[in-house]
Order: C-alpha cells, then structure tokens, then sequence
C-alpha cells in the first residue's frame, strides 16, 4: 500500500482511477484541452505562466502549441494518478519530476495555481465519465492529484534552495 501522510491510497481508489482513465484515454486531446480551458476560465492570469500564449492573439482552444501541451499534462496527471500504487510512488514517463519541479519554480508556480488545476481537473473527469463519478472517485483522483503536486513541490522546493 502506498500511505503519504498517514493516507493509504486504496486498491479501492485504485481501481476507480484505472477504471475512469480507460475510459478517457480515448478523448485525452480533447479532455487535455477542456482541463486547460476550465483552469483558464477560473484563473485568467494562469495564461501568463505560458509563454506559448502570451504573445498569441489566436482564440486559446485554437492556439496550436496549447491543446498538444494540455494532452500530455492530462495524460502524465492521469498516467501517475494510474502508477500510484503500483510504483509505490509517484512515477512521472517524458520528464523527470526534478524537471517539472524546476519548471514549475521557474514560472512561479504557486499553491493557488495547484488548487485551481485539481478542481479543474476533477471537473472534467466529471464531465468526461459521469455515469461513474462519484463521491469515492472524485477523492481517489483528488489523492492521487495531491500526491503529484506533493511531489513537484518538493522538487520545487529544492531548486529554491539551490538558488
């Protein structure tokens, strides 16, 4: 079992995140960029951390560096959400979590910017799956989010004591 601050995430939660993701793997680009436009609708000024959208005067669900990025940050969320127990740990595939970590301090990645994402993401797995989400997998994906997060934060943390 995998336990994260006295937590357990559970086969139970396990199953839910497996079961739910086998169902969005299918719409992952188009469930990526709803994700994102669900985070840019609650916290306009996230759009500045992205410098792909700073300059750009295109419609955000037409810019064409923004919905490839929302599906891979979808899918290595829900990938990890998927590896938790399994790995023991969160696993992240592409990039190292030192890396997120960095990229993440960098841009000035704060608490609030990690809460407005898990809300957004928890909305569109409900949208995307709402004949089976529940209260129990709403929080199995809410765990498995905050153990993500958990992870960059630390990664985060080191880089701004290296700097």
């Amino acid at each position: 079992m995998t336990t994260y601050e006295g937590k357990v995430f559970t086969e139970e939660q396990e199953a839910l995140v497996v079961k739910s993701w086998s169902v969005m793997k299918k719409n992952a680009a188009e469930l990526g960029l709803k994700f994102f436009l669900k985070i840019f609708e609650i916290a306009p000024s996230a759009q500045k951390l992205f410098s792909f959208l700073r300059d750009s005067n295109v419609p955000l669900d037409q810019n064409p560096k923004l919905k490839p990025h929302a599906m891979s940050v979808f899918v290595m969320t829900c990938e990890s959400a998927v590896q938790l127990r399994k790995a023991g740990k969160v696993t992240v595939r592409e990039s190292s979590l030192k890396k997120l970590g960095a990229v993440h301090f960098k841009y000035g990645v704060v608490d609030e910017h990690f809460e407005v994402t898990k809300f957004a993401l928890l909305e569109t797995i409900k949208e995307a799956v709402p004949e089976m989400y529940t209260a129990e997998m709403k929080n199995a994906w809410g765990e498995a989010y905050d153990r993500l997060v958990a992870a960059i934060k630390m990664e985060m943390k080191a880089c701004s004591q290296a700097s």
